[in-house]
């Protein structure tokens, strides 16, 4: 098999952070491929012998410097993006945990160009994929319903 991420041989399992701090939620600037300069989730991809649960701490760890309090499974996602002639340029599917912010200061680290905390109102600014948006709102439900 292909270790390349672009084009493939294989689906890569990519592993997502929903990380919420208060009513804000962490968003970090891509600083690779794919979307280099578009803003999403904390994440990447799962390293061989690592669960998803560690991938998902190391990924927000070295992405962000923040720690997590104990994760939660909300959902899984099938990212595809086509070339101009319909193949699979990347395909991941990606596992995202929802949690709280436990520890640590957010500061850009990795692959990634910039972090920011935004709330409801602001997320509209950061343009992100419906996607995104999607598992952010779903998130929040699995975690309030936790506190119920």
């Amino acid at each position: 098999m292909s270790d390349e991420r672009e084009y493939p041989d294989r689906p890569w399992v990519g592993i997502g952070v929903v990380l919420f701090r208060g009513d804000e939620v962490l968003l970090v600037q891509r600083g690779k491929p794919p979307r280099v300069g578009s803003w999403s989730l904390p994440g990447g991809a799962q390293h061989l012998g690592e669960t998803t649960q560690m991938a998902a701490r190391r990924e927000l760890l070295e992405e962000t410097g923040l720690q997590a309090g104990p994760l939660i499974l909300a959902d899984v996602i099938d990212a595809i993006s086509l070339d101009a002639r319909g193949q699979p340029r990347y395909h991941y599917t990606i596992i995202d945990y929802c949690a709280h912010w436990h520890a640590g200061e957010a500061k850009p680290g990795d692959d990634v160009a910039a972090v920011a905390w935004a709330g409801p109102r602001q997320l509209a600014a950061y343009q992100l994929t419906k996607a995104a948006l999607d598992v952010i709102s779903l998130s929040r439900q699995r975690l309030a319903e936790l506190t119920k």
